[in-house]
């Protein structure tokens, strides 16, 4: 049976005009003494792909577990469609898709006995099968591997064959569990572009990734870090973080040495490494750069370059797990260096 709606959790669109497709609010999980969900509440709206992002271990795959109904919650609430995960989870999985981790195909079966096996499961009738096949085939371009061994697909293929093999019996919300894991660049590029074909036509879609690219697809996207939500909003509100500060890309031969001397000055508000290069967040960039510039030269770590860069999703990312991290530690005490009168401003 239906229940009403919960009230409105933190994360609802002040815009909504309908009931939000998927709500928790306050859900936790906890397995013996580990916290792995700890009081998340956001909304999605219908027809959204929102995403899930987080580290390994941060929590995403419960949530989503738990959403599907594999997985009771400890405590809070969450709701799909408006029906109780907790109290009808039967139901729920009549209305979802659901794409796990791990690619759940039969690989001794060709691609159209896949898709007759999970259409059977659907419980879908044989003209109903026959059109969805088609449908399935179509869109995930398989036409010309349908009699093909599912063993023999490249893992790109698979992949879109594990999607569409998930929508035969046209759920209104899929789930999507870290589903580009292990797959080329090009493979996971033309995986979002399906992704986008599903979303116009109205599916709401919920993604769990740790690939920072693929985030920029959703359209608002919640960061999961130890359990918990610590920031939640479109890709530029996140970005927003950064609002009056600037973000500078450092690059020099000792990249290690620099960012243990950089980060030690007062002008630099935070320090961290991207790769073999460094960013940091500094108040006032032309400053920041002609002070960086001068601290390599006289430390001999050239030739160097110091750029202002827009922030990226990867920025954000690293700067709120450091914050939220920074609170979970608690308040420190120091004491600032003496003559510590820097033009540029900030404190580390």
């Amino acid at each position: 049976m239906k229940r009403n709606a919960l009230p409105a959790a933190p994360g609802t669109l002040p815009w909504s005009t309908e009931p939000p497709a998927i709500e928790l609010r306050h859900l936790r999980k906890q397995f013996g003494a580990f916290r792995a969900v700890d009081d998340v509440s956001f909304t999605v709206r219908r027809g959204e792909v929102f995403g899930l992002l987080g580290s390994n271990g941060a929590g995403k795959s419960t949530i989503i577990r738990i959403l599907s109904g594999l997985l009771s919650p400890s405590g809070g609430d969450a709701s799909v469609l408006g029906f109780d995960v907790a109290r009808e989870p039967e139901t729920v999985r009549r209305h979802i898709g659901y794409m796990s981790q791990k690619i759940s195909l039969y690989e001794d079966l060709s691609v159209r006995q896949n898709l007759d096996f999970f259409g059977g499961v659907y419980g879908l009738s044989p003209t109903e099968l026959r059109e969805r096949q088609a449908w399935a085939l179509s869109v995930a371009g398989l036409e010309d591997r349908a009699n093909a061994m599912v063993r023999d697909l490249s893992g790109g293929w698979r992949q879109r064959l594990a999607l569409v093999s998930a929508l035969l019996h046209r759920p209104q919300i899929v789930f999507l569990d870290e589903p580009t894991g292990g797959v080329d660049p090009i493979s996971r590029r033309r995986f979002w572009q399906l992704i986008d074909t599903m979303a116009a036509e109205g599916i709401t879609l919920l993604v769990t990734t740790h690939y920072l690219d693929e985030a920029e697809h959703c359209d608002r996207i919640a960061l999961i870090h130890a359990g918990r939500l610590v920031a939640l909003g479109t890709v530029t509100e996140l970005k927003g973080v950064f609002a009056g500060r600037a973000i500078l890309e450092v690059t020099c031969p000792r990249f290690a040495e620099a960012l243990v001397r950089l980060e030690s000055e007062p002008w630099v508000l935070e320090a961290s490494i991207f790769g073999t290069r460094l960013h940091l967040v500094v108040r006032d960039a032309d400053l920041a750069r002609a002070a960086a510039l001068a601290l390599l030269h006289e430390t001999g770590n050239e030739p160097a370059g110091v750029e202002r860069i827009i922030p990226s999703l990867e920025d954000v990312f690293i700067h709120t797990i450091e914050e939220a991290d920074a609170e979970a530690r608690g308040p420190t005490t120091s004491t600032p260096p003496p003559g510590d009168h820097s033009p540029i401003g900030g404190s580390h």
